[in-house]
């Protein structure tokens, strides 16, 4: 939609009733997001989505509640795309165990896993702790809004 972080205040001030009014009439509807590719070291590429800034600002306000639910339930020894942990906490994990005898460590990368994941399971298993169906199908309207891939 090209609209930049920078133009999202103005919109904000001029389309924030109508955005409120869609978000609780359930008539929200996310953008496709844009599909980019990054190159890997190993010669290959990522694939990226980025959504629009619109998007992104209501999925960061369900992230910022949503966070705390799963803060609780996510294994202390993850550390991807955590609040306030990251490489190096990893990486000083790993040292910790390996000063305890620990010889081998086991690293887990899910390949396009958002590419191919179940969305019934996956409704089903974050219903286990979100009791609003609102925020339930506004998840489900992200995880279906499709991709904009070299403009189709």
């Amino acid at each position: 939609d090209d609209m930049t972080v920078n133009d999202l205040l103005p919109y904000l001030r001029e389309n924030k009733t109508e955005l409120i009014a869609s978000l609780r009439e359930d008539k929200y509807k996310p953008a496709p997001v844009k599909r980019v590719e990054i190159p890997k070291p190993n010669g290959g590429v990522r694939k990226l989505g980025i959504p629009t800034v619109v998007d992104r600002m209501v999925q960061q306000a369900v992230a910022q509640i949503l966070t705390p639910i799963f803060e609780c339930v996510f294994s202390d020894n993850s550390f991807g795309f955590r609040p306030h942990r990251g490489a190096h906490d990893a990486i000083e994990k790993v040292v910790d165990l390996y000063n305890q005898g620990y010889r081998r460590v086991v690293g887990l990368d899910l390949k396009a896993y958002f590419d191919n994941v179940n969305h019934d399971l996956m409704i089903k298993y974050l219903r286990q702790y979100i009791d609003d169906p609102w925020t339930l199908r506004l998840i489900r309207k992200f995880l279906t809004s499709g991709v904009l891939d070299h403009g189709l």
